[in-house]
């Protein structure tokens, strides 16, 4: 029976046999893609790809304005940060 260092020298061995294999067959492997691609006319989202970002989970719509500022029109819906004309101040006050 081999021993430990024995396999892991055989390990070492193969893996390096396998980036050699795998280096000699990219070349001829990819050109076959390609030629299947034209052949068939894929494109690709066919194959999968898509150009967009995934989604965020829980992602929310927008939400409608709830707060007017009276003397320039800017809207606020009451999410995030409130802007500079409502902080601090009575925000019944811009209630639409």
């Amino acid at each position: 029976m081999p021993t430990y260092q024995a396999l892991q020298l055989q390990i070492e061995q193969l893996q390096a046999q396998a980036q050699e294999a795998r280096k000699r067959e990219l070349t001829s492997v990819i050109a076959e893609i390609k030629q299947k691609i034209i052949d068939y006319d894929l494109s690709l989202s066919d194959l999968g790809f898509t150009n967009s970002k995934p989604s965020r989970a829980g992602a929310k719509a927008p939400q409608p304005p709830k707060y007017k500022n009276p003397r320039t029109g800017q809207t606020w819906s009451g999410r995030g940060k409130p802007p500079h004309w409502i902080a601090g101040k009575n925000k019944d006050k811009f209630l639409i």
